[in-house]
Parts: structure tokens; sequence; C-alpha cells
């Protein structure tokens, strides 16, 4: 049986490294709205996505991602984050197709955050260091 004290501290990492990944890719939407609609017309086939509809879609994940971080609602928040990076994670199947092109070895770190996000929603929980509710 594992040591609690080291499974806290364990699923607390994981939570606040997820939550690192995440907030950037969120923030984004805000700092560089055309960036994002890029992303999004390139890897979800949604073209056209204004400046408006980004921020609207960094608010939405701001408002899941700072419970997440927290701790509350956690099977919620933590299935929203499996969710959200397993849609970002599939829909980057074709730079999987072809690993030694340019770019594409560093969309490999998406499978062990995968792994992390559902580690997290799985042992949730156990995961009770510094959450709320």
């Amino acid at each position: 049986m594992i040591d609690s004290t080291k499974l806290q501290v364990s699923l607390l990492l994981l939570r606040v490294s997820v939550f690192v990944v995440m907030f950037m890719w969120t923030i984004d939407k805000f700092i560089n709205p055309e960036h994002a609609a890029t992303v999004y017309a390139h890897f979800y086939h949604i073209a056209g996505l204004s400046s408006g509809v980004m921020f609207a879609i960094g608010a939405v994940e701001m408002l899941i991602l700072l419970p997440f971080l927290a701790g509350y609602k956690k099977f919620y928040t933590y299935g929203a984050v499996v969710i959200f990076h397993a849609v970002s994670t599939f829909s980057s199947f074709p730079q999987y197709l072809a690993p030694f092109a340019s770019g594409h070895l560093l969309f490999f770190a998406a499978w062990p955050m995968l792994a992390a996000c559902i580690t997290l929603f799985l042992l949730r929980d156990h995961d009770k260091l510094l959450t709320i509710g």
C-alpha cells in the first residue's frame, strides 16, 4: 500500500503541472487570439473565429481551470480537463504519423499529459492536498 502523503503530494504535483500547461494555452486565447484562432482552424477545422470568440472560449476554460487547480468539483473539473486535453491530443493525429517532420516530436508530449489527466480523474477522491470542498 502506498504512503498517503506520497500519494497526496504526487497528485498535487500532477494537478499543478497539468494546470500550468492548460493555463498557458488558455492565456494564449487572451494575449494572442489570432494564434489561437489559427490553431482552431488547423487542428479542429473550425475557421474564422474572431478575437471575441477566442476571449469567450478562454473565459470558459478559465472558469473550469481555476476550480480544477483548487480541486473543487473534481468530477466535473477534472473530467472537463480530460476531455479538453483528449480532444487536443487526438486532433493532432496526423502529426503522430510523421514524427520526424519539423516540429512534430513535440506533439508526443501530449500523451503523458493525457495520462496525467486521466490519472487525476481516476484518483480524484484521493487528491486532497490543498483542495477546496
